[in-house]
């Protein structure tokens, strides 16, 4: 189906075993990219690319957390030959973890070590920049620097000039020291208050990395359907409430007072219950969702309940150019599920 869809060679076979490496061109390759389900089989993949056919870099997809707890002593050592590691999960946690701590911003990426942030927020009316040229923010703001990047309107990318104006409900993306993200941002919308009140829906590996990071910062309260896991959540974290229960179950977010919750995250390995769940906490009156979406094709149905969908696929795709690129390019980022 791929070799049908797509302008590329395929092979099939098992990507740990040598053969298969060797029919797909192990022996010339600069770099081998292992992102199967299996960790096993990425590592083990790299490890016979390098010890066969010597290949320069070895990218690897891991997700288990005991190996990533290890990376030094595993990977850093060359005990197994893998340069760069790819942790969808730890790649989507820091992403929800930067919009939380952005009030009002639909994506956060890092450029120069987090020094510098290109920030994507909606322009709402009664913003001082709105109905207004671009180049009137340097006026507003003289003592900082900023640059719009890129404006999406109706779903239509705009280079914008000095005399382009800002229109309601535009998405803005823009560049700024990190400092003076929030008073950028007051330039196009009014500001959020900063989140307090946080609900996680599912507590796998994402959902409970995430309440480790924010249970010092928030209240935080993770819903869980299965009980083993809610006991296991319950000794791992120390400020977070954990329950038992369907964030998809009205009389349960009703309950732990989901009209005051300010940020509701939906983070279960479910699309369809993400997408419902979401809905459902929106319109019992949570102020922002935040929605998990694996598949693509979901991602661009979500009309205005949903205020960002997040795709594990197109924040890995962006970690994964970045090396692929290197040389000349020292970071690359999806814009809008890769609009640009």
């Amino acid at each position: 189906a791929l070799q049908e869809r797509l302008d590329i060679r395929t092979v099939h076979g098992d990507a740990g075993h040598p053969t298969t490496l060797l029919n797909a061109g192990a022996e010339d390759a600069d770099m081998l990219i292992a992102v199967t389900n299996s960790d096993e089989i990425n590592m083990h993949a790299c490890s016979v690319a390098f010890t066969l056919y010597r290949t320069p870099t070895k990218i690897s997809r891991i997700r288990s957390a005991d190996y990533l707890d290890k990376a030094k002593e595993l990977f850093d050592s060359g005990a197994i030959p893998v340069d760069v590691i790819i942790g969808p999960e730890q790649l989507v946690t820091n992403n929800i973890e930067q919009l939380i701590a952005n009030p009002g911003s639909l994506q956060v990426l890092d450029f120069a070590e987090g020094r510098i942030r290109l920030v994507a927020v909606r322009a709402i009316a009664g913003g001082p920049i709105v109905g207004r040229q671009l180049q009137e923010i340097r006026e507003h703001m003289p003592k900082v620097d900023t640059r719009v990047a890129a404006i999406f309107r109706r779903n239509q990318a705009i280079i914008p000039e000095g005399d382009t104006v800002v229109e309601p409900d535009d998405e803005v993306f823009f560049i700024a020291a990190r400092e003076n993200i929030r008073a950028v941002t007051s330039e196009l919308r009014t500001i959020d208050e900063p989140y307090r009140r946080v609900m996680i829906a599912g507590g796998g590996n994402i959902g409970a990395t995430l309440a480790g990071r924010l249970e010092r910062d928030y209240q935080v309260k993770v819903v869980e359907l299965s009980y083993e896991r809610c006991r296991t959540l319950s000794e791992l974290l120390e400020e977070t409430i954990v329950l038992n229960g369907s964030a998809n179950e009205p009389a349960l977010l009703v309950q732990e007072n989901i009209e005051n919750t300010d940020v509701f995250c939906a983070l279960t390995n479910n699309d369809e219950s993400n997408i419902m769940m979401s809905m459902l906490a929106k319109r019992l009156g949570a102020k922002k969702v935040i929605t998990l979406i694996t598949n693509s094709a979901y991602a661009d149905l979500v009309g205005q309940e949903i205020d960002i969908a997040i795709s594990p696929q197109q924040i890995t795709i962006g970690s994964l150019l970045t090396h692929v690129r290197r040389g000349e390019i020292s970071n690359v980022h999806s814009l809008r599920r890769g609009a640009a």
